[in-house]
């Protein structure tokens, strides 16, 4: 059974959803978006503004959030993992790399 915690995903295409709140580890989270509707059990606590996935992700796969690719995997994250620098390389602003 979902818990109604606040969470924010902007697009249905996003392989993450933002916390609105701090969510304990363990929590069945359901998260909507135009219509689309996950179901998410967050495998470690997400703080305030954290993301977590909603969709798998494979390594080396793009990260979108609010529609945009955020970065990459540096490994596979599972469905209800914590998406923050210790498994995403952010791809924006960078300069060092030339895509």
């Amino acid at each position: 059974m979902s818990t109604a915690f606040k969470t924010v995903m902007m697009k249905p295409n996003d392989k993450v959803a933002v916390a609105l709140e701090g969510i304990p580890a363990g929590s069945h989270v359901k998260v909507t978006c135009q219509g689309n509707s996950f179901d998410v059990e967050l495998k470690e606590k997400i703080e305030f503004g954290h993301k977590f996935a909603v969709k798998s992700i494979s390594k080396g796969e793009d990260i979108l959030k609010y529609g945009e690719v955020i970065g990459s995997a540096t490994t596979k994250i599972d469905i209800g993992e914590h998406v923050h620098i210790h498994n995403l390389e952010g791809k924006r602003g960078r300069g060092d790399k030339v895509e």
